[in-house]
């Protein structure tokens, strides 16, 4: 319970990082550096698939973190809290694309929309990199990307994941399926009874009616634990200005105006500018999940080489990151 109540104080003071890894990121490596690095920034809670390998990773990131705190004088003020996402079947967080090689005419234009480097240059897609975001089917012409869900059983592989270190989890459900949902969160209110659970919700298939009442029904079962991660438009946010993160504002502005006493964070198509316009839109949220962004400021630290070694470049990774966190919470917090 005392680790509930840290966060609860963390949330009420709007004070909340989360650095969402990606719920369908399965790169053990990617992610242990960007555990090390934003654990070192300041984050407040990890974001992971729900994937053993990958909760391993998340931690060892962690501890390596704690290993390097003393050579940047620094003070690591909360050990980031695991979470693990999962999603239901159609949510594109769960999803991987597939190449069909008949319809491909090898134009490579999905290889460069692909922010992971998830395509190969054969064209074949490396599954455990794809997050599904979509980028590679929107520059094909051909109809040549599809898409398989990847589904767990989640009865099976969440007590697992709690056994490895993991104490918050989400569920992402972009779905109209109430029944699906609804028997998913009981089954995560069971597993996780004495912290935080997150419902990932935006408006692409749900009215704004639907979107509360979806909401009401999650508060009923889970009450005062009960985190809301208002997404605008998901996996969007690699660009840095207003226009992308302004649906992730306005989703959890309505939520903030149902008067449902959750926790709300920021998410889908977040980036530098998110809590600056929370701010001056008058929204009010516990704090924020940065996904694509973070992942691709990053990018040119975690994919290096030397990255183990080199602890400049670690320090210089780090310093990108707390300015991320800062250029966010301070303003919400102000």
């Amino acid at each position: 319970m005392e680790r509930y109540k840290i966060l609860r104080k963390i949330l009420e003071e709007r004070q909340c990082f989360k650095l969402v890894c990606g719920a369908g990121n399965e790169d053990p490596e990617e992610v242990r550096r960007l555990s090390v690095v934003f654990t070192l920034a300041g984050a407040t809670m990890l974001d992971l698939s729900a994937n053993l390998n990958v909760i391993d990773a998340a931690r060892n990131g962690v501890n390596k973190a704690y290993e390097l705190a003393p050579l940047f004088e620094k003070k690591i003020a909360i050990r980031p809290y695991l979470n693990v996402s999962i999603g239901l079947k159609g949510d594109p967080h769960v999803r991987k694309a597939k190449i069909d090689a008949h319809l491909c005419v090898k134009c490579g234009k999905c290889v460069d929309a692909c922010a992971q480097g998830a395509i190969r240059v054969d064209f074949v897609v490396v599954e455990y990199k794809c997050i599904g975001c979509g980028h590679c089917a929107e520059e094909c012409s051909y109809g040549a990307v599809q898409y398989i869900h990847k589904m767990v059983d989640i009865g099976r592989i969440l007590p697992g994941c709690v056994k490895r270190g993991i104490e918050t989890m989400e569920l992402h459900a972009v779905t109209q399926d109430n029944e699906a949902v609804f028997s998913d969160w009981k089954l995560l209110n069971s597993i996780i009874k004495n912290n935080f659970l997150s419902m990932c919700l935006d408006r692409a298939l749900l009215s704004d009616k639907d979107l509360i009442e979806r909401i009401r029904k999650a508060y009923d079962i889970t009450g005062e634990r009960l985190i809301i991660q208002a997404d605008g438009v998901p996996m969007s946010g690699e660009e840095d200005d207003y226009n992308t993160t302004l649906q992730a504002v306005a989703c959890a502005d309505i939520v903030l105006k149902s008067s449902i006493p959750v926790m709300i964070l920021l998410s889908g198509g977040t980036n530098s500018k998110t809590g600056l316009l929370a701010r001056q839109c008058g929204v009010k949220a516990n704090g924020v999940a940065v996904g694509s962004f973070a992942r691709k400021i990053m990018k040119k630290f975690i994919k290096n080489d030397d990255f183990d070694r080199n602890i400049s470049l670690v320090r210089e990774a780090v310093t990108v990151a707390e300015k991320l966190i800062r250029s966010n919470l301070e303003v919400i917090n102000g």
